[in-house]
């Protein structure tokens, strides 16, 4: 009897050790990776906002106004889409894993179950523009994002002229960062909305757009759908964030960064070219 024991035994290993491999890789595997993408979440029906062609007043004149602001000028924008919320850590999880790409900054923190709802941050400006890129879409230009948040009445913020509070914006939070603390789901602050029914165009996380910074881009800036300089060392962020005081939440503010920088204070949303058959 005690002969055939190792033989016994051999034979419980070929069948059990291959399903045991099979499942510690599986584990593994799931451990390298941000938890499961809930269903809801997927790249499909991303509402987007149609802006009409038109003027409207870029920047602002006075004291108010910081040097990079001034002066106030009529810009002409041809018809366009933007994304009506931020980009999610759920939406660029996809973009992670179908595409292979690095994981962006404190991503180790996400938890899809929780999060899958908060602005993504973490990415550079490259980071962003490939996104927009692998949904059909680019980055906005620094124009189309200001009269998207503006609108044409030259509004101070996206819902006009009274100053913000914790029912119009998430910001001004002292908090260290936290998933779960400082960011907010992008589909909150509707009372918030633009002219143009975008969420969060304050507050929240500041926003990527396409263009290098130029300081005095704004005295020689194109009368009709300006891209920017056509080079530079940083790119433009606007909008605002979760740690910023209401001063830097107004529609016209300015704000530059290295296009590498990766940190908690910046995300994005993507927009599009619409042609005229368009729906809103």
């Amino acid at each position: 009897m005690r002969a055939g024991l190792p033989v016994l035994f051999i034979c419980l290993l070929i069948t059990v050790l291959p399903q045991s491999l099979g499942t510690a890789w599986g584990q593994l595997e799931q451990l390298r990776q941000p938890r499961s993408l809930p269903k809801a979440q997927t790249l499909h029906d991303i509402p987007m906002a149609v802006i009409p062609e038109g003027f409207f007043a870029m920047g602002a004149n006075g004291t108010d106004a910081l040097e990079d602001e001034r002066p106030q000028h009529q810009v002409w924008l041809d018809r366009f889409e933007m994304d009506r919320y931020e980009v999610t850590t759920g939406q660029y999880a996809e973009f992670v894993a179908l595409m292979k790409q690095p994981a962006p900054w404190q991503w180790e923190a996400v938890d899809l179950a929780q999060h899958h709802d908060r602005p993504v941050i973490g990415v550079n400006w490259f980071d962003a523009d490939a996104y927009c890129r692998w949904r059909g879409k680019r980055l906005p230009t620094e124009a189309e994002w200001e009269k998207a948040a503006r609108g044409i009445d030259g509004r101070l913020f996206p819902w006009g002229n009274q100053e913000p509070t914790d029912r119009l914006a998430n910001f001004a939070l002292g908090a260290r960062f936290n998933y779960s603390q400082v960011l907010m789901p992008v589909q909150g602050y509707a009372p918030g909305i633009s002219p143009y029914g975008l969420y969060q165009m304050a507050g929240n996380v500041g926003e990527w757009v396409a263009d290098w910074y130029g300081a005095n881009y704004y005295e020689t800036s194109l009368p009709r759908n300006p891209a920017g300089p056509d080079a530079g060392s940083f790119r433009v962020l606007r909008g605002g964030s979760w740690s910023d005081l209401p001063k830097y939440l107004l529609t016209y503010g300015r704000f530059k960064l290295s296009p590498e920088t990766r940190n908690s204070y910046t995300g994005f949303r993507c927009a599009r070219t619409a042609g005229p058959g368009t729906l809103p």
